[in-house]
């Protein structure tokens, strides 16, 4: 596809949801304790005056109690220009998510369409960069919905490479991060995988690898809070970071990316 400068980090909307009380039910691979609703959404307002500070018009959805992690609304859904693909989360739980998130999709965009029956996709799995596109495979994203996924971008001028995420990283986007202009945020394995050609490579340093999961959105990189040595990194390769609390996204697996949709629209 042809390269599209600052179609990574350049937005103008962002979609996220209030995360709910069952969020303490939430899907997670070590239990380190319940996640607080309260503070939760505490972290939640200051992730969303943080976006709003960068430039984006937020929608806010309420919280969905039937649904413990759906405030992590990048996994069944994401969102290009030319609208926005409706995906099917590889967990059982949040099977009904896709669903309950396309109103606010088709309130954005004219042309929303829905991952094939079949496959399965989590957006935690797919990294934009401005040349390509990489879909991670995982125990949430399966090679038919890859497939699928790949299909639907290819129609819209996209793009796509299949990797094999490396065992033990539960999604693609939990180890890498894009910075923008063609810079990579990556731990150590993902840094060796040779996913990102010759990129220029940010590496986290060893004991941080939660902070590979970062947000570039315009001008500032989003970077969790407690991470002092890939801030720094961050800063030293040129960007300036803003640094929110994610403590309780971090109980359930999630990070910073999750928390939204970024995307940009010409108006509206």
């Amino acid at each position: 596809m042809p390269h599209r400068p600052g179609q990574s980090f350049r937005f103008t909307h962002a979609i996220t949801r209030l995360p709910s009380d069952s969020v303490a039910n939430g899907l997670r691979a070590t239990d380190t304790g319940d996640p607080s609703g309260t503070r939760f959404r505490e972290e939640h307002a200051l992730y969303v005056k943080a976006l709003q500070e960068a430039g984006l018009t937020v929608d806010v959805l309420p919280s969905l109690e039937d649904y413990p992690d759906s405030c992590f609304v990048e996994d069944p859904a994401f969102c290009l220009p030319e609208g926005a693909i409706q995906l099917r989360p590889g967990a059982a739980s949040r099977a009904g998510e896709g669903a309950q998130i396309r109103p606010a999709l088709a309130a954005r965009f004219d042309d929303v369409v829905k991952l094939p029956e079949g496959g399965h996709v989590d957006g935690g799995d797919v990294l934009m960069l401005d040349d390509v596109i990489l879909i991670g495979l995982s125990a949430r994203t399966d090679r038919r919905g890859a497939d699928d996924f790949s299909n639907i971008l290819s129609n819209w001028g996209y793009s796509a490479e299949i990797c094999e995420t490396p065992e033990g990283v539960l999604h693609f986007k939990t180890a890498c991060s894009t910075l923008g202009d063609g810079v990579i945020l990556a731990t150590g394995v993902m840094a060796e995988s040779g996913f990102f050609g010759n990129r220029e490579l940010v590496v986290v340093p060893e004991g941080e690898e939660y902070a590979a999961n970062v947000i570039r959105v315009n001008d500032v990189v989003l970077v969790p809070e407690g991470y002092p040595k890939t801030r720094a990194a961050i800063e030293a390769a040129g960007f300036k970071s803003v640094v929110l609390p994610t403590h309780e996204a971090r109980k359930v697996d999630g990070g910073l990316s999750c928390l939204s949709l970024r995307f940009a629209l010409s108006n509206g």
